[in-house]
């Protein structure tokens, strides 16, 4: 492909499962914020982020919350990304983006995707319909962003199978939760190890 593919674990809630996805050569790690089985505190999220290198990307993700939360959240937890996974529209966007984090804007895709740098985002990640449910989408037929802009290709990808989403195709990157998950909300360090070795192979 050219570039290294870049590769975001997200939903993680233990040192075991951050030490895992260190290792194995994560370019991110999420931290889910919003409702969910995968929810963090804040707390929690700052002592696991201190685990994490200067170089990895930590990323607080929220859906659908109140702006001042959000910034509360981002600075209680020292998240260096901000990924917002609902209905904020550009407003919201053009708020944080002083506060110089890097913006994420996932987006559930039901038909084309959506232009990347609509909302003024840094990275656009595109998801299955229902985000967190483990589903594959179809991507046959839709307009993917072009080659070169940065975006994350997730929903329903796990070690069995990014390896060919990666080849078909080709995104700056990838993201993925359920797919390394042995029971809903509980991680595998074996199953990161194995998504993030697949997804790098691919893309060599």
């Amino acid at each position: 492909m050219g570039t290294p593919l870049f590769i975001k674990v997200c939903g993680l809630r233990t040192e075991q499962d951050v030490d895992a996805a260190v290792e194995a050569g994560a370019d991110a790690i999420g931290f889910v914020f919003a409702e969910s089985p995968r929810r963090i505190d804040a707390g929690t999220a700052s002592r696991l982020a201190r685990r994490v290198p200067e170089g990895i990307m930590t990323v607080g993700v929220f859906r659908n919350q109140p702006l001042a939360e959000v910034r509360e959240l981002l600075d209680a937890s020292a998240m260096r990304a901000v990924q917002l996974h609902g209905d904020e529209d550009l407003a919201f966007y053009d708020a944080l983006r002083p506060d110089g984090r890097p913006l994420i804007r996932g987006v559930s895709v039901r038909g084309d995707a959506p232009r990347h740098g609509e909302r003024g985002e840094d990275i656009l990640l595109l998801d299955a319909p229902v985000p967190g449910a483990g589903e594959v989408w179809d991507r046959s037929g839709k307009r993917l962003p072009e080659p070169g802009l940065a975006w994350l290709l997730a929903g329903g990808l796990d070690p069995g199978n990014v390896a060919e989403a990666v080849r078909a195709a080709r995104p700056w990157g990838v993201d993925v939760s359920s797919g390394i998950e042995i029971s809903r909300g509980v991680k595998s360090p074996a199953l990161i190890a194995a998504f993030i070795e697949a997804a790098r192979a691919a893309a060599e």
